[in-house]
C-alpha cells in the first residue's frame, strides 16, 4: 500500500493479486485524519483505480502516488512484465484524470527476466528521481532484491541512469544491495525529516533465519546529486 495526504485527506492506494500472476487490480481508499480516537476517523473504499489483464504487459500492483512541481498527482506501478509506468490522477477524486489518458512507460528490464518492481518517486532540486527494485525478492535469505535509482527532468520521464542508460533499457544507478547479513534490501519508500532524506525498505535478517525485517537508512547525496545509501 501507499498513503499520501492531498485535498484535506489521507489516499491509500493498495493492490489485489495474486502471486506470479499480472491479472492485478489497484484500488483507493481515503479518510480524513489517521488518529483513531477522532469521531471523523473512517475509511471510505472508492474501488477501482485501474486494473491489468493477462492480455496487458504490464501489472497493476505496488503503486506509488508523486506529485510534480506544479502539484498534479501521478500514480506509478509496477512489477515484472513491462515495467513501470504511470498515469495522470485527479487530484479531485484521486482516481484516474479524465482529461490525459495518456500511459507513461518508465523503466523496464527487458533482457533480466523483467525483474523490476516498486516504483517511488520524489522531486529534489532539478530532477525527479525514480527509484525501483531489481532481482529477486521474497526468498528470504536466498534474495537477490537490490535498490536502483534514475532521475529525469521530468517526472513522466525518460529518466536515465548515472551512466545516461535509460530505464526503459535496463538502466538504473545501484543504491542498496545486500550483504552477509541482510539479505535482498528492497521495496523502498523515501521520506524526509528537515534536511535528511531517508530510505525505508525490507530486508531479510540472515542471522535470524531470514526473518523480513524493516529497516531505515540515510541517504547521502554525491556531488553529482546521486542517492547511496549503506546498511
Amino acid at each position: 500500500p501507499d498513503i499520501s495526504y492531498f485535498n484535506d485527506l489521507y489516499h491509500l492506494y493498495y493492490s489485489v493479486s495474486t502471486f506470479g500472476s499480472n491479472r492485478s487490480r489497484i484500488g483507493l481508499a481515503t479518510t480524513p485524519t489517521l488518529d483513531l480516537d477522532s469521531p471523523d476517523y473512517a475509511w471510505t473504499d472508492h474501488g477501482l483505480v485501474i486494473a491489468s489483464e493477462r492480455s496487458d504487459d504490464w501489472n497493476a500492483i505496488d503503486p506509488n502516488l508523486a506529485t510534480d512541481v506544479d502539484g498534479n498527482h501521478w500514480l506509478a506501478w509496477g512489477s515484472f512484465w513491462g515495467g513501470i509506468k504511470m498515469r495522470r490522477i485527479d487530484s479531485q477524486t484521486g482516481l484516474l484524470s479524465s482529461e490525459d489518458d495518456e500511459l507513461f512507460s518508465l523503466a523496464s528490464r527487458p533482457d533480466a527476466l523483467r525483474a523490476i518492481e516498486a516504483p517511488f518517486v520524489i522531486s529534489r532540486e532539478d530532477y525527479y528521481y525514480l527509484f525501483v527494485s531489481f532481482d529477486r525478492c521474497c526468498a528470504g535469505t536466498s534474495s537477490t532484491y537490490n535498490i536502483r535509482v534514475g532521475r529525469s527532468e521530468s517526472i513522466t520521464g525518460p529518466y536515465v541512469d548515472a551512466d545516461g542508460l535509460a530505464m526503459t533499457d535496463g538502466g538504473g544507478t545501484l543504491v542498496l544491495e545486500g550483504n552477509a547479513r541482510w539479505r535482498g534490501p528492497g521495496h523502498n519508500a523515501v521520506l524526509r525529516e528537515d534536511e535528511q532524506d531517508w530510505l525505508v525498505y525490507h530486508a531479510y535478517d540472515a542471522t535470524l533465519n531470514g526473518l523480513p525485517t524493516l529497516r531505515i537508512s540515510a541517504i547521502v547525496w554525491d556531488a553529482d546529486s546521486w542517492p547511496t545509501a549503506s546498511l
